[in-house]
């Protein structure tokens, strides 16, 4: 049995696509033959984020990561995030001389620069500095993969998401019964980067009903009264709102990969979204969406699109495929690490 330590800054109470991913990898971890700890936010003191109260940002102590990490003794470790633990991990880690792999979950450049005057491409060579320390670096689609080669970083190493089919699935009942048809949805953090208002603004029939929340809630409720907000749902509450909708729309422009899209669309649900990293890479042709520049046209479009071709090509999409890659790529940075100087720069452990 492998013994891998993964510390990450995004934990429960949290609901997002960095916490889904590494609960399923947990459950699916014994299978593997890997034995997995976490170090999380649930193990040190932390403050709210401003402007993000749900997100919490732990007082990482480096020096009680580094006993952690030696009290465990992993065969390897993983760091999930680029935050306060994230950066403790490094550090122990460098100062060890122990190899680690990293995963690149969030476009930290594009979000600070929708918020801040900072530079994109300085957020860049700061997270290039970090991630290149690793033996891999995980990402989730080809688009992302390319995008972040081109810009000075190695040893990529593809990490694709899933989903639960058995929650995420088509449904009689439908919960939108006494609403204009057809239906428009979106889930999701209602905060700048999720580019919300691109759908809230968009001239459509029927009714719009937007889940979850975020530091942009009360503003765009207040904004758009003839939308329905439902507030931040979960398991059979989100199953059904996704299963009696008719189009979800997917206004992002910086998502690495998009978890929703694929609850959607094995929810029977087509997508509608702009043709960016993420929806790109998660419906490609398979005519399960419509990616337009106009997003108003592809909502429109995916209207003709049929749920039974969504159902089908989610199924490509499964959590304990998606585990099997991240610990094969645990196996293969093994393998980087054992191997010896000259078969490296033979190069014999180039990017996966």
């Amino acid at each position: 049995m492998t013994k891998l330590l993964i510390a990450t800054d995004a934990w429960g109470p949290q609901i997002n696509g960095v916490v889904r991913s590494l609960e399923n990898i947990a459950a699916h971890a014994a299978s593997f033959e890997m034995e997995v700890r976490f170090l999380t936010p649930s193990d040190f003191w932390t403050l709210p984020l401003p402007g993000y109260g749900e997100i919490r940002l732990a007082l990482a102590n480096p020096r009680k990561i580094a006993a952690a990490i030696g009290d465990f003794a992993p065969d390897f470790v993983h760091i999930a995030t680029e935050g306060p633990i994230g950066l403790a991990a490094r550090r122990a880690c460098l100062h060890e001389r122990r190899p680690f792999t990293t995963s690149y979950h969030t476009r930290f450049p594009e979000y600070l620069a929708a918020r801040l005057p900072v530079p994109i491409r300085c957020t860049y060579a700061v997270l290039r500095r970090f991630h290149n320390a690793a033996v891999g670096t995980m990402v989730s689609s080809p688009s992302l993969e390319n995008m972040l080669a081109r810009r000075g970083f190695h040893n990529l190493m593809r990490w694709s998401r899933g989903v639960d089919d058995t929650l995420f699935r088509p449904r009689l009942e439908n919960v939108f019964d006494a609403l204009p048809r057809p239906v428009f949805l979106f889930v999701g953090r209602l905060a700048v980067e999720k580019n919300v208002e691109a759908f809230l603004r968009l001239d459509l029939p029927g009714s719009k009903v937007v889940v979850g929340n975020g530091p942009l809630q009360a503003r765009l409720a207040a904004a758009h009264p003839n939308v329905h907000f439902l507030g931040a749902l979960c398991g059979e509450g989100l199953a059904k709102v996704y299963s009696s909708a008719d189009v979800f729309v997917f206004p992002s422009l910086t998502d690495t990969f998009g978890i929703v899209l694929l609850e959607a669309l094995a929810s029977g649900v087509p997508v509608a979204a702009f043709p960016v990293t993420g929806p790109i890479d998660v419906i490609g042709d398979s005519g399960a969406g419509v990616l337009a520049p106009d997003l108003r046209q592809a909502a429109l479009g995916a209207l003709r699109i049929p749920r039974e071709r969504c159902r089908t090509h989610a199924m490509n999409f499964t959590w304990k495929e998606s585990a099997r890659q991240f610990f094969d790529n645990i196996r293969i940075a093994q393998l980087r690490r054992d191997m010896p100087a000259h078969s490296k720069l033979a190069g014999l452990a180039g990017p996966a």
